[in-house]
C-alpha cells in the first residue's frame, strides 16, 4: 500500500494575491450595483413578481445574511417604478344598512379631495340651510300655512258654538279640553239658576247638551287631522326649500364627478338623508340648561359624520409641497404583522359607558395599503400570530379584503358589528424565511403551494474565480463609500477574499453571506481608525478577525486550560491500545471552534455487539448512533462473512457529558476497534476525523479547520514535537483554509496533516504496522493489523463454540 504523505503548506490555505487587483486603493472602482451569486434567485424573484396569474407569490428562503430582504427590496423598487398607482380606496356611510359601510374606488389621489369636498359641503349647507328658512318668502309661506291652520281650527269651533247657541248651550273650555254649558239669553247659567229652571226646561237642555257631545266630539277629533295636515304641509315646505339649496350644492359636486358611478349613487343617498334630516342642519330650539337635560335623557344628537368620507388608502402627497403623487406601485413591508395590521381594524369609543363605532372608524391594513402592489412579510413573525397566517391565505383566495377582528376569527363575536362591504383584492406577497419554514409549510399546509407557487432560494456560497474576486472587491468598495468608511488597501481586500473561503469552508468558494462580511469591514475600518491609518489594510482586517475570536472564545480557552492542566485527559504523547483522539466541533452562536475527544474501546467475546454506551444513556444523537452501527456491518463484510462475530465491543467518548451527535468520529471509533481487537497501540501524537462506509471508505465531514486548529493549539500549547498532526479525509483536502500558524508549523515539518481516503491507510498511520490486504486464499498477511484482528474474532468464535458444546453436554 502507497505511504500517505503529510500535506504541503500550499494544500493548506489558498492565498489570494493582491497584484491581481489593479487599483491602489477601492476608492477607485465604481460601484457594484447587482447581485452577487444569486443568479438563481434573481430569475426565481422577478419571474413571480412580474408573473400575473393567480397563486404566483413568493416564498424567498436562505441562510440569514445572503440578502434576501436587500435584493428583494432593490428588485421590487425597479419593478414598482414602471407600473400604475393603484386606486385609492374610501368608506362611506350605508343610509340604508349602516352596519354595513359602502367601498368605493377613486382614481390615484382623488379621494382625499373628495373627502374634502364632503366636509366643504356639510360646511356650507350648515350655513346656508338655516339662511333658506330665515328667508322672507319662506317665513310668508310658514305664516299662511300656520294661518290657515289657525283658521280652520277657529272655524270649526266657531260654527259648532253657532250650533249650540241655538240650542241655549254654550262651549268653554277648560284645563281639560272643551265642556257644554246651558245658557239662557246669551249668558251662561249658574248651577242654581239651572235648578230652578222648569224640569222642562232643564231636560230640554240636557238633551241638547247630549246632542252636541257627539257633535263636539267630531269637531275635536278633526283636530289631529288638521294638525297634521299642517305638519305635512310644512314638511314639504320644508323639503321643497331644503331640496332647492341642497340640490343646488350637490349639483356642482355631481359634475365634478359626473363619470364616477359610485360617488354618483353616494351623493344621491346623501341629498335624500340631508332633506330627511335638514332640522339637523337648523339652530336648537333649545338651550341653556334645558338642552342639557334632553341630550342626557337621550335626545338624538346631531350628527354630521354620516356624510364624512373615510379615506383609507391614499396616494396623495397630502398637500405636500412640490408633489404630484405617488409613483409607481406600492411596497408594504409588514414588520408586526398581527390579524389587525394585515387586514385593517375597526376601532371603538366610549360614549356614556358604552363601546361605539361607526364607518369613520375603520383601518386600513397593510393589505389594504399594499393593494395593487407587494407586500413583504416575514414568514416567521406571521405565522407567530394567531390568526394572521388563516386570515392572509382567505383574503389571496377570495382576491377580496374583508376587516375582521381576532373575536371573529375565533367565533366569540356576539355582538353586531360593522362589516364593511369588502375591497377587491389584486396583490404579489413576498414571504421571506428560511429554507425549514417553507418545507414545513409545503408539507403541511395544503393552501400554501397554491398559493405560493414560487420558491426564490438563496445560496451562501459562489464559485471562486477571477471575475467573482474582482466583483468582490467592487462590492466592498461599494459598501465601504455607502457607510462612509477608510478605503481599503488591495493587500485588504485579498484578505477579505480569503476569508470568504473560510466562512464557507471551501477553497474553491466564496461566502455571499454579505452580512459577516460587511460586519468584518466596519470592524477593520474601526481599528484603522485607531491606528490613525487613512487606509484599512491587510492587517487591520486580521486585526479584526482576531479580536472577534477574543471576545467570543472564553469558553474555548477554559477547555484548552482544563486539558493542559490534567483535568481533561487527552495525551499528545505515547502509544496506547483502544484509546485514540477524536475531534469535533462547538458552536456558540456565530463562533465555532474545535475541541479533541479522548475515544477508548474494550472487546471481549460476545454475540456480535458493539455497544454504544453514549447511546445506552441518551447522550447519542440519530447520526452518531447510525455512524456505530457501520461499524458492526464494517467488521461482519471484512472478518466475518461466513462465521458469527463473536465479540462485544464497548465505545465511549470519556469526560463526555452532554449529547453527541453527528457521524465525524464514526472513522475515528472503527480505528480505535481494530486497535483493541489486534492488540496494536495507537500513536496518541495524531488525531482523527472523519466518516466512514461500510466498505471502509473515509468520507468528507464538516467543521475541518476548526477541528485541526483545535488539536493544534492543544500541541502548541505542550510544545510541538514534529509528529504531531491530524487525519483527515481526503474529500476535505479542498476545504481547507487553515490559520496561518498552523500552515507555518506544518510548513516547517513540526506539524501534519494526513489526507486518508480508507480504514487502511489511516491505521497504517497510527499504529505504524501495516493494515493487510487480503489475498486469493482469503487471508491477511502476518504481522499485519487485520491478520491479528482476524485471529483474534476466530478465537472468540471458536471459544463460544466450545462454551456452547460444553453447555449441550
Amino acid at each position: 500500500m502507497t505511504k500517505i504523505k503529510p500535506l504541503e503548506a500550499s494544500d493548506l490555505f489558498k492565498k489570494c494575491d493582491p497584484k491581481v487587483f489593479s487599483f491602489k486603493t477601492t476608492a477607485e472602482l465604481a460601484d457594484f450595483d447587482d447581485f452577487i451569486g444569486q443568479d438563481r434567485a434573481v430569475e426565481a424573484v422577478r419571474f413571480a413578481i412580474s408573473m400575473q396569474a393567480k397563486g404566483y407569490n413568493l416564498f424567498a428562503f436562505g441562510p440569514g445574511g445572503t440578502g434576501k430582504s436587500s435584493l428583494v427590496r432593490k428588485l421590487l423598487t425597479q419593478k414598482v417604478s414602471t407600473m400604475n398607482v393603484p386606486y385609492d380606496w374610501a368608506y362611506v356611510n350605508n343610509f340604508e344598512l349602516p352596519h354595513k359601510p359602502k367601498a368605493i374606488s377613486f382614481e390615484p389621489g382623488k379621494a382625499r379631495g373628495y373627502a374634502k369636498a364632503m366636509d366643504q359641503l356639510v360646511e356650507d349647507l350648515r350655513a346656508t340651510l338655516p339662511q333658506a328658512f330665515e328667508s322672507e318668502e319662506y317665513t310668508n309661506k310658514r305664516e299662511v300655512l300656520e294661518q290657515t291652520y289657525k283658521n280652520r281650527e277657529s272655524q270649526a269651533f266657531a260654527e259648532f258654538r253657532k250650533r249650540a247657541e241655538k240650542k241655549q248651550v254654550d262651549l268653554l273650555r277648560t284645563p281639560t279640553g272643551f265642556a257644554l254649558v246651558p245658557m239662557a239669553n246669551g249668558t251662561v247659567l249658574k248651577p242654581e239658576e239651572f235648578q230652578a229652571l222648569d224640569p222642562s226646561d232643564q231636560e230640554e237642555r240636557k238633551q241638547a247638551i247630549s246632542g252636541l257631545q257627539s257633535e263636539l266630539e267630531e269637531v275635536v277629533e278633526a283636530m289631529p287631522k288638521f294638525e297634521k295636515e299642517f305638519r305635512e304641509n310644512i314638511r314639504n315646505l320644508n323639503r321643497e326649500v331644503s331640496q332647492f339649496v341642497v340640490h343646488r350644492h350637490i349639483s356642482d359636486l355631481r359634475k365634478n364627478y359626473k363619470n364616477h358611478e359610485g360617488v354618483q349613487s353616494h351623493l344621491t343617498e346623501v341629498e335624500e338623508d340631508i332633506i330627511e334630516h335638514v332640522d339637523d342642519f337648523l339652530p336648537d330650539e333649545q338651550g341653556g340648561e334645558g338642552a342639557a337635560v334632553v341630550q342626557f335623557l337621550g335626545k338624538p344628537q346631531k350628527d354630521f359624520r354620516r356624510y364624512k368620507v373615510n379615506v383609507i388608502v391614499d396616494h396623495s402627497c397630502d398637500d405636500a409641497p412640490e408633489c404630484d403623487g405617488m409613483e409607481g406601485a406600492p411596497i408594504i413591508e409588514l414588520d408586526h404583522p398581527i390579524l389587525s395590521n394585515l387586514v385593517g381594524r375597526i376601532e371603538t369609543v366610549a360614549q356614556y359607558g358604552t363601546a361605539v363605532t361607526d364607518f369613520t372608524l375603520i383601518k386600513a391594513g397593510a393589505l389594504h395599503k399594499a393593494n395593487g402592489g407587494y407586500l413583504v412579510l416575514d414568514a416567521q413573525k406571521i405565522l407567530s400570530q394567531p390568526f394572521a397566517w388563516e386570515a392572509l391565505k382567505r383574503n389571496l383566495n377570495t382576491k377580496q379584503i374583508r376587516i375582521e377582528s381576532a373575536a371573529e376569527a375565533y367565533g366569540m363575536g356576539t355582538t353586531m358589528m360593522l362589516e364593511p362591504e369588502p375591497i377587491p383584492l389584486n396583490i404579489k406577497v413576498i414571504m421571506i424565511g428560511d429554507a425549514q419554514l417553507y418545507y414545513m409549510l409545503n408539507h403541511l399546509d395544503s393552501d400554501f403551494h397554491e398559493l405560493f407557487k414560487v420558491a426564490a432560494e438563496f445560496d451562501d456560497r459562489m464559485e471562486r474565480t477571477e471575475e467573482s474576486v474582482q466583483t468582490y472587491a467592487r462590492l466592498i468598495a461599494t459598501f465601504l463609500r455607502q457607510e462612509d468608511l477608510l478605503p481599503m488597501k488591495p493587500n485588504a481586500v485579498a484578505r477579505m477574499v480569503e476569508h470568504g473561503a473560510r466562512l464557507c469552508e471551501d477553497r474553491e468558494r466564496l461566502t455571499t453571506h454579505m452580512a459577516s462580511l460587511m460586519d468584518l469591514v466596519r470592524e477593520a475600518d474601526y481599528w484603522a481608525r485607531e491606528s490613525k491609518a487613512k487606509t484599512i489594510t491587510a492587517k487591520h482586517v486580521d486585526k479584526a478577525i482576531s479580536a472577534k475570536v477574543y471576545r467570543s472564545d472564553r469558553i474555548r480557552e477554559t477547555i484548552l486550560e482544563e486539558i493542559h492542566r490534567g483535568i481533561i485527559h487527552i495525551d499528545t504523547t505515547g502509544d496506547v491500545v483502544g484509546q485514540i483522539n477524536g475531534l469535533a466541533v462547538l458552536q456558540l452562536d456565530h463562533f465555532m471552534f474545535g475541541r479533541p475527544s479522548r475515544i477508548s474501546c474494550t472487546v471481549r467475546m460476545g454475540r456480535g455487539e458493539i455497544v454504544n454506551i453514549e447511546r445506552e444513556v441518551a447522550l447519542s444523537g440519530p447520526l452518531h448512533s447510525k455512524g456505530v452501527l457501520i461499524l458492526t456491518s464494517f467488521l461482519a463484510d471484512r472478518f466475518a462473512k461466513d462465521r458469527p462475530l463473536s465479540l462485544t465491543a464497548n465505545l465511549v467518548f470519556e469526560q463526555s457529558y452532554s449529547g453527541i451527535d453527528g457521524d465525524s468520529a464514526s472513522s475515528t471509533e472503527l480505528y480505535c476497534l481494530l486497535s483493541a481487537l489486534a492488540d496494536v497501540p495507537i500513536n496518541q501524537s495524531l488525531a482523527v476525523t472523519g466518516s466512514v462506509d461500510q466498505y471502509g471508505r473515509i468520507q468528507a465531514i464538516g467543521g475541518v479547520n476548526e477541528k485541526i486548529e483545535g488539536f493544534f493549539d492543544v500541541c502548541m500549547a505542550r510544545g510541538l514535537t514534529g509528529l504531531q498532526g491530524v487525519l483527515i479525509p481526503k474529500d476535505n483536502v479542498v476545504h481547507l483554509m487553515l490559520r496561518e500558524d498552523v500552515v507555518k508549523a506544518c510548513a516547517k515539518g513540526k506539524f501534519h496533516i494526513y489526507p486518508v481516503e480508507t480504514i487502511d491507510q489511516g491505521i497504517e498511520i497510527l499504529t505504524g504496522v501495516p493494515a493487510g490486504e487480503i489475498d486469493k486464499h482469503g487471508n491477511y498477511p502476518i504481522g499485519s493489523i487485520n491478520r491479528m484482528a482476524a485471529v483474534r474474532l476466530a478465537s472468540f468464535t471458536r471459544r463460544w463454540f466450545e462454551m456452547a458444546r460444553l453447555g449441550q453436554s
